[in-house]
């Protein structure tokens, strides 16, 4: 059989962390790559935008250091009653999203990589290659995102029967009061608080429940006191529904990156550091020749998410459970600091030998 020429090694659709970290990697391992935005100018969306310290740590090995409001730990509010627990592997930090867009994509445009405007909903493959929109390349990452236009049109989407949860986010202009991410809780909802900048927060509110950003702002007086007479600085920005799942992470040449290979929630504050972890992987896959490797690495790199998320979730889904949340937490602060500590590592590090290690879920 004659083998078919491609256009380029590796094609990445989707320019957002995930799919841009990918193309580092594969920049720097010699791969020749290209990747397909859909969106033009720097991307925005609506995330909590802390970066645990795994995740910074990440993107250093990456040389990419973007500016931000340095963050101590993570602090849960429920009323009166507060539980902190500070990161014991290093500061972790807030960063605007179009501030991590912006610095990852010069840092991939300087390592040689094509970005292009175009939109691509699905793909054709054979032994050899992959199509998309016209242009041919030996692999293809799909990084595009909760909704992956190309995990369904691969027929890899798996439904869910619960209850659907969605984020909503807005910025703030006024001073940070802490260096701690803020969880406040309420009977239906979370609101995470994230000091991005000298003079900027961002609030995101996770939820089952209808009703617009102020709606559901309002079940949380403090915050909203804290708030008061604070210029809104941008729209409301929201994204869901959060859960989705894949079949699989590999489909013949392609392979799932970031939220489109699968997510639970956004109540660890996670996401960002799994792409990071996700996009190594997947270069090695390619690049060693065994793209089933990265299956199975996928699973080890995302397994204490899973496992932390679905718990949580699970705890806190009767109203009892979230009261006691926060009381617990202060109770006992041991566990409050394990769970923070093992969000706060590298995705896939084991905890350390401590004595007290975090339940499994």
């Amino acid at each position: 059989m004659t083998e078919r020429r491609t256009d380029v090694d590796l094609l990445v659709v989707g320019g957002g962390p995930a799919g841009l970290a990918t193309a580092l990697h594969a920049a720097r391992a010699g791969l020749e790559v290209t990747v397909f935005e859909q969106r033009a100018g720097t991307v925005d969306k609506a995330c909590g935008e802390g970066l645990m310290p795994g995740a910074v740590a990440a993107l250093a090995a990456l040389g990419v250091r973007p500016e931000g409001h340095e963050l101590r730990g993570v602090r849960y509010v429920a009323g009166h009653r507060r539980a902190v627990a500070a990161f014991r592997a290093g500061p972790g930090r807030g960063v605007r999203r179009t501030v991590l867009h912006a610095a990852l994509r010069e840092a991939a445009l300087a390592a040689g990589v094509r970005i292009e405007h175009r939109t691509v909903r699905g793909v054709e493959q054979d032994g050899q290659g992959v199509v998309a929109d016209g242009v041919r390349a030996a692999h293809l990452v799909a990084a595009d995102g909760l909704h992956s236009p190309i995990r369904r049109a691969l027929g890899l989407d798996r439904p869910h029967r619960a209850r659907p949860r969605y984020g909503l986010r807005r910025h703030f202009a006024l001073a940070p009061w802490s260096d701690h991410v803020e969880v406040h809780w309420a009977r239906g909802a979370e609101a995470y608080v994230t000091p991005v900048a000298d003079g900027l927060v961002g609030v995101a509110v996770l939820t089952a429940g209808r009703g617009s950003y102020d709606d559901h702002l309002a079940a949380f007086p403090e915050l909203r006191e804290r708030l008061s007479g604070a210029r809104p600085a941008g729209p409301v920005r929201g994204a869901g529904p959060l859960r989705r799942s894949a079949g699989a992470r590999t489909a013949g040449r392609v392979l799932l990156v970031g939220d489109a290979a699968g997510y639970v929630d956004a109540l660890t504050g996670e996401g960002v550091a799994l792409a990071l972890a996700q996009a190594p992987a997947a270069v090695r896959a390619i690049t060693g020749g065994d793209l089933t490797a990265y299956e199975r690495d996928w699973r080890r790199l995302t397994r204490r998410y899973r496992r932390l998320t679905h718990a949580l979730l699970a705890a806190t889904r009767p109203s009892p459970a979230r009261a006691a949340l926060v009381p617990a937490a202060q109770r006992l602060p041991w566990l409050f600091s394990a769970a923070v500590d093992a969000l706060a590592r590298p995705a896939g590090e084991c905890a350390p030998e401590d004595g007290r290690r975090l339940p499994d879920g």
